[in-house]
């Protein structure tokens, strides 16, 4: 993912102790750097303790933050004292940026609350709060109101805040492949580019047979196919398929791999139900389970809002996701589910793979016309699941998230599988149904339901419903 910038603002106010201001920038950005996170900050000389408290602070830290625009992906606001709510919110407005924000309050020590050491930041966090809403500034919080900027609580809050602020920037302008035309038995996966493009998401599509086209003028010992060819037998086992099988997936690889990189796509959906197995006599699932697993994320049947949210979960964890199926329930244990794909999952998610035939369409195109697919079960781990929609009838964009327990409760099946549990599943399946929500499902093995929830529903307005009991 990389390493993540923070613009830093310490506050301060004068008729509390100014030392506590030196300390918590000190402080906060020992903290940053410990974390891997570089900071964007008044220097020590700068202003007094390079805090901002005055107009004039406010002005010199905000043209700062304005010159290092690109390289700051949120702003981390520290209040070792009271702090100046004014000075904060100015030096935000004036900096021009639209990034997260999170507001740190330090702790006060009971046994050192005489005037040379006194904090109050508890209250002037409530002041800053109520600063930045009277601006319409979305901000984030710590889960505690106060917290020791050195505590493992801080980290953690750290890390959360990182996961809002890359999937705030990951999604502007972010853009993506749609390789052929949904099928036409799946409504459930149509969604409106037109309000994807209004929340900065833009979809490339291109016609399945152009895609084909560029395959067969291929040659066999081409490089590139050569090199595909390679990735796909080191990636998984490949013992059980016909050469010729492996050698067109290979080129099918090959051609998609060059069309992301002119493109320059951060994902892919593409047209599988039943076009290339009757066309071109293979399934892409193990070549989109690489590009998933290489966190290019990649949906089947033209999904654009599934791989939405599979995009939105990688964001959120730097971990692949996947596109799965509400598929089954299990026993009679209502907070259970199997979910299930055919598949496509990357090998990250399985206790052991393999690659196959996909068993439920061959029965209509014949078994030797779909190889390909990546088999296993998903091993028993925490995840977080999550759903992105264009509810047209609305005109907004909608998404649900929330988190769940792969358990390694017996199952007999085929393809992608694995028993999720999720307490008060139930509910959650009601309101997917009620809503009109699509049958698929992202999923990563990850905790990240909250800043997911939040990055979506706080600083790009989206409807969001955060599952959680």
């Amino acid at each position: 993912m990389g390493k993540m910038t923070f613009g830093v603002i310490v506050g301060n106010r004068g008729f509390f102790p100014d030392v506590l201001a030196k300390e918590g920038r000190k402080d906060i950005l020992h903290v940053l750097k410990a974390n891997g996170y570089g900071a964007v900050a008044l220097g020590i000389t700068d202003t007094k303790y390079g805090a901002v408290e005055t107009f004039q602070d406010a002005d010199q830290c905000a043209a700062l933050f304005a010159s290092r625009a690109k390289d700051i992906a949120g702003i981390i606001v520290t209040l070792p004292n009271f702090g100046d709510e004014r000075g904060i919110a100015e030096t935000i407005k004036r900096s021009g940026l639209d990034v997260p924000i999170l507001i740190h309050a330090e702790e006060d020590t009971a046994g050192r609350m005489k005037i040379d050491r006194r904090r109050d930041s508890f209250c002037g966090k409530i002041s800053v709060c109520n600063n930045l809403r009277q601006a319409g500034i979305a901000f984030s919080l710590t889960r505690a109101h106060t917290v020791a900027v050195a505590s493992p609580e801080f980290q953690q809050d750290l890390e959360r805040f990182a996961a809002i602020c890359r999937i705030v920037r990951g999604l502007k302008n972010v853009r993506f492949g749609a390789i052929g035309s949904r099928p036409a038995a799946f409504n459930t996966v149509r969604y409106s580019e037109k309000l994807l493009e209004y929340a900065g998401i833009g979809v490339e599509p291109v016609d399945l047979y152009e895609i084909l086209s560029k395959v067969e003028r291929l040659a066999d010992n081409d490089r590139k196919v050569k090199a595909k060819l390679d990735a796909i037998r080191k990636y998984t086992n490949t013992e059980a398929i016909p050469a010729a099988g492996l050698l067109k997936m290979a080129k099918f690889g090959a051609v998609v791999d060059m069309w992301i990189k002119e493109k320059q796509l951060a994902g892919t959906a593409i047209q599988c139900w039943t076009a290339l197995e009757e066309f071109f006599g293979i399934v892409p699932c193990t070549v989109m389970s690489m590009m998933s697993q290489s966190l290019l994320p990649s949906a089947c049947e033209v999904d654009i809002t599934g791989l939405l949210a599979m995009y939105i979960l990688q964001l959120a964890s730097g971990t692949p996701s996947a596109l799965l199926d509400w598929n089954n329930n299990y026993q009679d244990e209502p907070d259970k589910c199997v979910l299930f794909h055919c598949s496509n999952l990357p090998k990250s998610f399985f206790t052991a793979d393999r690659m196959d035939y996909q068993e439920i369409i061959a029965g209509s195109v014949g078994k030797e016309n779909t190889y390909g697919t990546i088999v296993g079960r998903i091993k028993a781990s925490p995840a977080t699941f999550c759903r992105t929609m264009t509810d047209d009838v609305d005109g907004v964009m909608r998404a649900y998230v929330g988190e769940g327990q792969f358990t390694d409760d017996a199952l007999e099946t085929f393809g992608g599988y694995g028993v999720m549990q999720i307490e008060e599943l139930q509910t959650l399946l009601t309101y997917i149904c009620r809503m009109g929500f699509e049958h698929h499902v992202a999923v990563s093995l990850s905790q990240t339901a909250a800043p997911i929830a939040e990055a979506l529903s706080n600083y790009l307005a989206w409807d969001v419903y955060h599952h959680r009991i």
